[in-house]
């Protein structure tokens, strides 16, 4: 009798502190028998390993899938074979499996593109995917000011090709949170400036993490060389307020 394939869990680990991961995530940590973590091609960290540490029962494996930092696409798309050609290999031994990710397994995640080859190559796996609190929601938190009220609409941008969606979209939206900015911030400072936003703009930096930085005067830090985990908050109409 062929033994039955493990389920594949995509679980988020939330923005940064180990407390904001929910009950759910917990416990399928601890009850999977392998982790699966992405992490760049140039190194092995992963941030999303570290925050899951303080959860995992000892011994559990963790296996570090390497991911380009590239956006060529035809690199990418063979990355993302490979690897889920490994971690279907694990579940086929009958194992449950989890995929980790920063924040939210469904928003800007990698995780993303595993589940979708997954489905195309290995569709009789069971696919459960755990939502996380995303990197946004805990920066709003932070520096207590809402996402959105009443009627306002909320619009999520990356800015991995500068400011360019902010130019394109921004003006169609009460409140904008943009991601991916470590390698572009000052095309984007400029199209803040651009559209005189300077002052509704909030700076979160390694949001929950410990060398987290919030910044409200991102002229200060226009030319400053950014890390991966930098976002802005935008609040269109309204002037940025909380501390």
């Amino acid at each position: 009798m062929k033994q039955k394939t493990g389920r594949f869990f995509g679980v988020g680990v939330g923005p940064g502190d180990p407390e904001l991961i929910s009950l759910k995530a917990v416990r399928i940590l601890r009850s999977v028998h392998t982790i699966f973590a992405a992490a760049s091609s140039a190194n092995t960290h992963s941030i999303a390993m570290k925050i899951a540490a303080p959860h995992l029962p000892d011994g559990t494996p963790v296996i570090r899938l390497s991911f380009p930092m590239t956006s060529d696409r035809n690199a990418l798309r063979q990355c993302w074979k490979q690897n889920t050609s490994h971690i279907v290999e694990e579940l086929e031994k009958g194992r449950d499996a989890a995929f980790i990710t920063l924040g939210d397994p469904l928003t800007y995640s990698t995780y993303g593109y595993i589940v979708r080859e997954m489905k195309t190559r290995a569709s009789h796996v069971d696919i459960r995917t755990i939502p996380g609190i995303a990197s946004y929601q805990a920066a709003a938190a932070r520096i207590n000011v809402p996402l959105a009220e009443g009627e306002e609409s909320l619009l999520i941008l990356s800015g991995a090709k500068g400011g360019e969606h902010l130019r394109r979209l921004g003006s169609q939206a009460e409140n904008i949170v943009m991601l991916k900015t470590y390698r572009s911030f000052q095309d984007i400072h400029s199209a803040i400036e651009e559209m005189d936003l300077v002052g509704n703009t909030v700076c979160i930096s390694s949001c929950g993490q410990p060398d987290e930085r919030i910044t409200t005067d991102i002229r200060k830090i226009k030319d400053a060389k950014q890390n991966y985990l930098t976002m802005l908050i935008i609040k269109n109409d309204l002037t940025m307020s909380g501390g």
